[in-house]
């Protein structure tokens, strides 16, 4: 049994059963439409986001690990263009996901208590602040998770800057307002994820929420979006100039046939007439020579005439 055949194998048995109930696993190919094809890119949101609080469930369709080995196999000796799929998946998930936060935006700011703008640009200037080192935290707890402790601590330094910008502009956003409305909780909507965030979150919160598994998938999915935009935008221009150039052969060889067909359909008006010319000059050609062959025949004869007369007027004389 070939490598291939014993991972399909092992995984057929990882699998279990069916999500139809099924004893065996469904046979159907990668290829199917049934099939996930952002699964098998490694990129479906179902997956990506299986178990956060915005797990999304099971995907309505297809997801096998063997037919994306299949796939993965199969995918190097031809493209099939599954990116073009898994991008339109990923950009209407997305497209979802920021109508949301906009809605959640728009609801926060019929709640909250309105602030004026420079005290709202003061505010996020803290927010901005707090995302900085929620992700430095979580950079630094996966450094340590990696066991890279010296770099780890450069990261810490970079994390005590920022504390530091954080409460000078605290400072200025505190002196801005009345003390009373400093101490409510001011929110913001992660532009990521679309979580809630406030502005007095301390270390813990911001970490755990930078550096959780809700916030990394949205930015795997991001990312993985624009990939995707990427490589089927430069695989549509190279079919665009496949097509082109193929269009340009196909051009090329008509002009080439009409070219021969004319030149075929003049050919046969040239041979007749070379070989009228030809014909004209044979004949031209016997005719003089006819004509010479009587000239001589002629002179002969009225030799011949002028022979006799001379001879017998020669008899006659001699008589």
């Amino acid at each position: 049994m070939s490598a291939h055949a014993q991972m399909r194998a092992m995984l057929d048995q990882l699998m279990g059963t069916s999500r139809d109930g099924d004893t065996t696993r469904q046979r159907i190919k990668f290829s199917d439409d049934r099939v996930c094809k952002s699964h098998l890119l490694n990129c479906c949101p179902h997956d990506v986001l299986s178990g956060t609080r915005m797990d999304l469930g099971e995907c309505l369709k297809v997801h096998d690990l063997a037919l994306r080995a299949d796939y993965e196999i199969a995918s190097k000796e031809q493209d099939f263009f599954f990116e073009l799929d898994a991008m339109d998946h990923l950009q209407s998930f997305i497209a979802d996901c920021d109508r949301r936060t906009e809605v959640a935006k728009k609801r926060l700011a019929e709640t909250q208590e309105e602030i004026s703008a420079e005290v709202a640009a003061k505010a996020e200037r803290v927010h901005e602040l707090n995302e900085e080192i929620g992700k430095l935290l979580a950079k630094v707890e996966q450094l340590g998770a990696e066991g890279n402790v010296e770099e780890s601590q450069k990261v810490m330094d970079e994390v005590e800057k920022a504390r530091a910008k954080k409460r000078e502009a605290e400072e200025v956003y505190r002196n801005s307002m009345p003390a009373s409305s400093f101490q409510q909780q001011k929110l913001r909507v992660c532009e990521v994820c679309s979580a809630y965030l406030g502005l007095h979150d301390n270390d813990r919160r911001l970490a755990d929420h930078f550096g959780g598994k809700l916030h990394l998938g949205f930015i795997e999915i991001r990312e993985k979006l624009q990939e995707l935009k990427r490589v089927v935008a430069e695989k549509q221009e190279k079919r665009n100039q496949e097509r082109l150039k193929r269009r340009e052969e196909r051009e090329r060889e008509e002009r080439e046939k009409l070219r021969r067909s004319r030149s075929h359909s003049k050919n046969p008006k040239r041979s007749r007439s070379r070989e009228h010319r030809r014909h004209q000059s044979r004949s031209t050609s016997q005719e003089r020579k006819r004509t010479r062959s009587k000239s001589h025949e002629k002179r002969h004869r009225h030799r011949s005439r002028s022979s006799s007369r001379s001879h017998q007027r020669s008899r006659h004389l001699s008589n």
